[in-house]
């Protein structure tokens, strides 16, 4: 699945930046510090609603494993007429695509009115396909409008109206890549576990716009959805300020232009260190690509657009301190670990509650909704090991066990990095984080399990292969 998160990509006079996929990134990212390891050391505006045209349908019961821990907090319920037949999973599915591109159409209607930019016929044509299921025509409207912008040949509609195509074209991905069941059971375990008035925080493109569908097409409390990836774009918080100005204080442009100043300034003194102080420890991150270019700095990556976005994350925390938050990561926002706790499948932000913070009762009850959600995977012939909902539910027990991991609950850290093992073997990030931790703790063998049964999972992977044969390597010395 093509990431929909970061279509945007930020840019700036200081910086100049090159987005990719996250996972990608997490994959590359962690391939470094394992070969590292095993070397020698040295505006206001409120939402629109979905048209009246499309009364709402009756959604799935998506119901997440049952195991101690957090409470849930049941969203809707949707009884079936004693008349009109049940829907299928599948027709409640397309129901809801359709009405999400209704609503969308509306909203970047509006967006682009206030905004002062050009609806184009592509737009029009781009929601027809949408609201008909024609998921080819879509992507390909898309893909050329994409093009457009990055090419410079026509960027006059480009504005915070595009995050509504994308939105839409990522909630259509879905329905088209996943099991209509299987992606109603996984919004609504997400949706479930949040508290009232909770703003969520999705990450991934499976974590962020299947939560965004359901939220948006069912009945109950529409949550604040919001993406963690697309915080450094400009364009981006136009978009959340027409969205949720009313409800929340969101970023300004200033706050971001801050935010890019800041990390700059860091990144070139980190630079700075490592040249004059080559046999210190490395201050840059791995993967974070900073150079100076006529006395300049200029940085790159993923690394670099992430590391802004967590900034300006913290400060939208910051601008709204009554407001609970609740995270599905992509990447790791490690400064929002020290108050963080599991929650069901996702984490909740800013824990101050001691009844809800991380304990050690808390991390064990973590694994146990994990070994519960795992046992319903792997016995379903429905879902292979390199299905998108494999690789989803990995994604999320891979997140809770390095939050366990960076609290020092290195046992239930394990036992939560062998379940999204076991969910997905191929798992690039998963695969790297387990294997980390092994070596650390000097047990190779087993890390040689691991990128053994990686390489089966996944044969023509080469950085399964690279690893592997570096483990062994170092086994051997």
């Amino acid at each position: 699945m093509k990431n929909r998160l970061q279509d945007n990509s930020p840019s700036s006079d200081d910086a100049q930046f090159r987005s990719r996929l996250p996972g990608i990134f997490v994959a590359g990212c962690l391939l470094v510090l394992i070969i590292g390891l095993l070397l020698p050391k040295p505006d206001k505006y409120p939402p629109v609603p979905a048209a009246s045209a499309a009364p709402p349908t009756g959604a799935a019961s998506g119901a997440h494993p049952s195991a101690p821990g957090p409470r849930f907090y049941p969203r809707r319920s949707h009884p079936q007429s004693s008349i009109a037949p049940a829907l299928t999973a599948a027709e409640i599915v397309t129901n809801k695509v359709a009405q999400f591109a209704r609503s969308r159409r509306q909203l970047a209607r509006a967006m682009a009115a206030h905004f002062k930019k050009t609806f184009p016929d592509e737009f029009e044509r781009f929601f027809d396909a949408a609201e008909t299921g024609r998921y080819e025509e879509m992507d390909a409207i898309y893909q050329s409008l994409k093009k457009q912008r990055e090419d410079g040949t026509d960027t006059a509609w480009f504005g915070p109206q595009w995050r509504a195509l994308t939105e839409t074209l990522g909630v259509a991905e879905a329905a088209h890549d996943w099991p209509p069941q299987k992606l109603l059971d996984y919004g609504n375990a997400v949706l479930d576990a949040l508290r009232p008035g909770m703003v969520y925080v999705g990450g991934t493109d499976a974590g962020c716009f299947i939560p965004t569908l359901l939220n948006e097409t069912s009945d109950g409390e529409q949550h604040v959805i919001l993406t963690q990836n697309a915080l450094a774009d400009g364009s981006y918080l136009d978009y959340l300020k027409f969205q949720y100005g009313d409800r929340m204080t969101t970023l300004t442009q200033e706050d971001s232009a801050r935010a890019f100043k800041d990390y700059i300034a860091d990144a070139g003194k980190r630079l700075e260190h490592d040249q004059q102080f080559p046999e210190e420890p490395k201050q840059l991150k791995p993967g974070e690509d900073v150079r100076v270019i006529d006395n300049k700095v200029q940085v790159s990556g993923q690394v670099a657009v992430m590391s802004i976005n967590e900034k300006l994350f913290q400060t939208f925390m910051q601008n709204n301190p009554g407001v609970s938050f609740a995270l599905e990561e992509s990447f790791p926002f490690k400064s929002t670990y020290a108050q963080a706790a599991p929650l069901g499948p996702v984490m909740e932000l800013g824990v101050q509650d001691e009844q809800r913070a991380l304990t050690a009762e808390r991390a064990a009850q973590s694994v146990d909704y994990w070994r519960t959600t795992a046992q319903q995977l792997l016995t379903d012939p429905g879902s292979p090991p390199d299905s998108e909902a494999r690789k989803a539910y990995a994604k999320l027990v891979s997140s809770q066990a390095g939050l366990l991991l960076d609290r020092n609950y290195t046992g239930e850290a394990e036992q939560a990095f062998r379940i999204a093992n076991e969910i997905c073997p191929a798992s690039p990030e998963v695969v790297f984080r387990y294997v980390n931790l092994l070596v650390e703790q000097q047990r190779l063998r087993d890390a040689i399990s691991v990128g053994e049964n990686a390489t089966h999972a996944a044969p023509a992977n080469q950085q399964f292969r690279d690893l592997l044969r570096n483990l062994k390597q170092k086994q051997m010395k």
